[in-house]
């Protein structure tokens, strides 16, 4: 395996093992260049939205991503660590099912890539 594949579980994992809930992993490979993956999970409040976000950046960073980061630090409802190879949205569910990143990133993008 690759190492972006090897993080992407372990970026699962890491959500898993912290009671994130609903996870879904996006290839994004042949979909856009601004990552090969994108995780989508949910946590149940707002301080398990905050403590999954520390726990995969921590994670990023032990696994030599020292550029990553997380945004939308002032929110309550969602966080975005990105990555760099791997964007990770931790979601309130309801805003979860406001935005359906799933149902617009699932969908088949026609052959030319999506440029971002």
């Amino acid at each position: 395996m690759d190492k972006i594949s090897d993080l992407k579980q372990i970026v699962f994992k890491t959500l898993d093992n912290n009671k994130a809930q609903n996870i879904v992993i996006i290839d994004l490979k042949d979909k856009s260049s601004m990552a090969d993956y994108m995780v989508i999970a949910s946590g149940t409040s707002s301080r398990h939205i905050q403590a999954l976000s520390e726990q995969v950046l921590e994670m990023l960073k032990n696994n030599g991503i020292k550029n990553s980061k997380i945004e939308g630090i002032d929110s309550n409802e969602w966080k975005l660590v990105d990555g760099i190879d791997i964007i990770v949205h931790i979601f309130h569910p309801e805003k979860r099912k406001f935005y359906e990143l799933e149902k617009i990133w699932s969908e088949l993008i026609p052959k030319e890539k999506l440029i971002i």
